[in-house]
């Protein structure tokens, strides 16, 4: 999931300080949250987006009951929403910010990046995917699918379509012609990372 303009949650997501769905409160989240702020993953993320010129402030994760099916999003100009209505465990939560952090960082770094551009959103998702660890072997196989050969790459393409979905600017068409388009360039590029982790 990513960022919209700085007055909009992204893609459409629809947030609320109301009931939990299920899953965590948001005081639990907020403290799953503090958790991962310490692992050396997110630290490495945070530090290259200070280096790129980007100030994170306090509060630029938070947690919150979200109405859509969605585990969190990036929002340009407000930060990271972690969805803990939707969420069960702390790793599910450190996911989210670093997969989130990839897309906050890809936003600093590119003047030119549009998310309301398919190839431009795709590309960040594609980062996201391959480099935060959401399509590890394990993740995989607790999700159902099972693959012993290509499992990450499939895993990649399936999420990022999934992601584009909800971009009300990429019809499924646009999404996937997007994704095969920018695919080979966005897979590896791996900063800030040397190489995926």
């Amino acid at each position: 999931m990513s960022g919209g303009s700085s007055s909009a949650p992204a893609s459409g997501n629809s947030f609320s300080s109301a009931g939990n769905g299920g899953g965590m409160t948001v005081e639990e989240c907020e403290n799953y949250i503090q958790g991962s702020l310490r692992s050396p993953t997110v630290k490495f993320l945070r530090e290259h987006l200070e280096k790129s010129g980007c100030n994170i402030p306090p509060n630029f994760i938070k947690a919150v009951n979200c109405n859509q099916r969605m585990s969190g999003g990036y929002v340009r100009g407000e930060g990271i929403v972690v969805c803990s209505n939707h969420l069960t465990i702390p790793d599910e939560v450190n996911q989210v910010v670093i997969h989130e952090l990839i897309h906050a960082y890809d936003d600093c770094r590119a003047a030119n990046l549009d998310w309301t551009n398919c190839a431009h959103h795709a590309c960040s998702e594609i980062r996201a995917g391959h480099l935060s660890g959401d399509c590890h072997y394990k993740r995989e196989l607790l999700r159902g699918y099972v693959k012993i050969r290509g499992h990450e790459q499939d895993c990649v393409r399936r999420r990022v379509m999934k992601s584009l979905a909800s971009n009300p600017y990429c019809s499924q068409a646009a999404a996937k012609d997007a994704m095969e388009a920018v695919w080979d360039t966005c897979y590896n590029d791996t900063k800030p990372f040397d190489r995926a982790p």
